[in-house]
């Protein structure tokens, strides 16, 4: 099977390095994978960096890097890479979107590639994302729907057990299972996907483009599963910054644009409203759970404000 892994940086030149390193010795086994790392315009050294890696390395047969010249976002990053490999005479079979701040196991790629091989129905599948210490992180997830993003928000147990079939996050499993989209950080796709749906929408600059693309998917006939065989350490957040557990920050006003783009666009103006409603409704209810049992909220900093500034009501149906 042809392969293309794409790679997008911006500003993480030692992750993305690290990341070429752990892929080393698995495009030894795969003859007729490659890598392109793309940029989106870092601004600061990751060129040179990255460059000066692939040369050292000795990399550059099966690694090239792919200067970009604007900061586009993760679909447009990606996009590039993807968009040349389907011209090549023959295109490739497969792409892998693989984060930066990923470190590829042993036989990780392999194993999508043994599963996509086996299930030719199947048009994407994502890996079992793990800390460094090997426990698992939770990577496969139903879609996004409006009960969903009330529960997801409540974080009150009988609210979950009673919501149980639109929670969101499904937890990890020890074999593989279909599940409705998978992380980004680590993504099989099967060429004949691309040829169906097209790329990924470069409308989002960050967050739920993975998801929109896996819905479109699905609509066209293309399932989803997620295979826990291939393993992949996933350093969360240190590509972004956004969901970094170390510390907690404020969502940026992408991820907003992005949330409400999903909704507009895939489920109508009154379905993204009442969506907005139940969520803010969610946010509203756990912070005054908060407050009574005197218990710091978990979630990012003026979360309940931002979903409101940034909501449809306040910002309209603009896609």
């Amino acid at each position: 099977m042809k392969l293309i892994v794409v790679i997008l940086n911006w500003r993480t030149p030692a992750l993305t390095i690290d990341c070429l390193r752990s892929l080393e010795p698995e495009l030894a086994r795969l003859p007729s994978a490659r890598v392109v790392v793309t940029d989106n315009a870092s601004g600061d050294d990751s060129i040179e960096r990255i460059g000066a890696a692939l040369r050292k390395n000795g990399w550059e047969p099966w690694a090239r890097l792919m200067p970009l010249p604007k900061n586009g976002g993760f679909s447009y990053g990606n996009n590039a890479a993807i968009r040349a490999a389907l011209a090549e005479t023959p295109p490739v079979d497969a792409v892998l979107l693989l984060n930066p701040d990923t470190v590829v196991r042993a036989g990780a790629i392999q194993a999508l590639l043994e599963f996509m091989a086996t299930h030719p129905e199947v048009g994407l599948v994502g890996s079992r994302l793990e800390n460094p210490d090997g426990t698992p992180q939770v990577s496969a997830f139903r879609f996004h729907s409006a009960l969903g993003e009330f529960e997801s928000t409540v974080g009150w147990s009988p609210v979950t057990k009673l919501l149980r079939r639109w929670v969101i996050r499904i937890p990890p499993v020890p074999e593989p299972c279909p599940v409705d989209w998978v992380a980004g950080a680590s993504l099989l796709i099967r060429r004949e996907v691309f040829d169906s749906i097209g790329l990924l929408d470069e409308r989002y600059f960050l967050y739920y483009e993975e998801v929109d693309f896996c819905l479109r998917a699905r609509r066209a006939g293309w399932p989803c599963w997620y295979e826990p065989a291939s393993r992949v350490v996933h350093l969360v957040g240190q590509a972004t910054g956004v969901t970094n557990k170390s510390h907690r920050n404020r969502r940026p006003r992408y991820w907003f644009d992005s949330r409400r783009r999903y909704f507009v666009k895939n489920h109508g103006k009154l379905y993204a409203s009442l969506t907005d409603g139940l969520w803010w409704i969610g946010l509203l209810a756990r912070r005054i759970r908060c407050v009574a049992e005197k218990k710091q909220d978990s979630g990012p900093p003026w979360l309940l404000r931002d979903a409101i500034s940034n909501g449809v009501f306040s910002r309209g149906f603009g896609l």
